[in-house]
């Protein structure tokens, strides 16, 4: 199997019968540097999303903003952003010098989007610089499109939640057409690099309210089906080694944030697929905590285009 890919990667390929062709594909696809168009796609953006570990292994999902431009390549190896989350984000923990993180560039009314997951070599007051570990492109698939304007917003007060939703977070989840979720290989990885182990954040796309929630006396459950995607399992190969995961929705008109931290299961059979048409398995998702972030996002979006595969047949 191809050092492309971790443990928990290769145990998903096993599983369906992949091993032969990701063997070949990821050493195509998975780089330790950025080529160019990734380089000037990452500087054409006004949004980057970032994930990053706690101190107890928790990832976490986030999402920061700028002038186009607020993130640059001074070479194929490093990412520049020019931002970087704001105290009250528990992203914010996991971004120091030498850890893990991941980046993805996404432009929601192209449907284009790319990953960068690294290391950061450096942090200041401005912003942090990430050490290229693995660089590849995705599929446009589940992606709705959208275009951001930016706009003044004042930031409302931070609410900490446990493992249920309060009103406005569920119903911006039972609503959501879009999630991402940030993984990781293991509570504490050394490093990003061509092995396939560190931090990674993927898309999610669904038609509106494809994300279920089953409400508990213990908390919330999410439940969201995983469809055909680009069959390197990324995601899945990480909660199979390190079953956490970090969840972030977005409210595109009003700027608001919600990010959750998840215990993960996957369910790969069951008549409970029948009820998610589409879906190759499910990802279970029991709430453990979350941020409830008002107003935090000085940018809207427009109404959503939806993806192709969500349209009427």
């Amino acid at each position: 199997m191809s050092a492309r890919f971790h443990a928990g990667e290769q145990q998903m390929h096993e599983r369906l019968g992949l091993r032969e062709a990701l063997s070949e594909l990821g050493g195509r696809m998975i780089r330790d540097a950025m080529p160019d168009q990734h380089r000037d796609f990452f500087a054409q953006l006004p949004t980057m999303w970032l994930g990053t570990l706690d101190a107890q292994g928790q990832p976490w999902a986030t999402l920061l903003s700028g002038a186009p431009g607020f993130a640059r390549s001074p070479d194929a190896h490093q990412l520049r952003l020019d931002a970087r989350p704001t105290a009250e984000d528990p992203a914010a923990q996991g971004l120091h010098p030498g850890a893990a993180v991941a980046l993805l560039g996404l432009e929601p009314h192209t449907r284009r989007r790319n990953r960068m997951n690294g290391t950061v070599q450096a942090l200041d007051a401005a912003g942090f610089s990430v050490r290229v570990g693995q660089s590849f492109g995705n599929c446009p698939k589940y992606i709705q499109g959208r275009r951001a304007e930016h706009v003044r917003r004042e930031p409302g007060p931070v609410q900490t939640l446990g493992p249920s939703l309060g009103a406005e977070a569920l119903a911006l989840v039972q609503e959501a057409d879009t999630l991402f979720i940030a993984s990781s290989s293991s509570a504490r990885p050394a490093g990003t690099g061509p092995q396939g182990a560190g931090v990674d954040i993927s898309h999610r796309g669904g038609r509106p309210g494809f994300v279920r929630v089953r409400r508990e006396a213990g908390g919330d459950q999410l439940i969201v089906p995983d469809y055909a995607g680009n069959r390197f399992f990324n995601t899945l190969g990480n909660l199979l080694a390190w079953p956490r995961a970090g969840l972030l929705f977005v409210d595109w008109q009003h700027g608001h944030l919600l990010q959750l931290a998840a215990q993960a299961e996957i369910q790969h059979e069951g008549p409970e697929l029948a009820d998610f048409p589409g879906a190759q398995r499910l990802l279970k998702l029991r709430l453990l905590q979350g941020r409830w972030r008002p107003a935090a996002l000085p940018l809207r979006w427009s109404a959503p285009d939806l993806a192709p595969q969500f349209l009427p047949a």
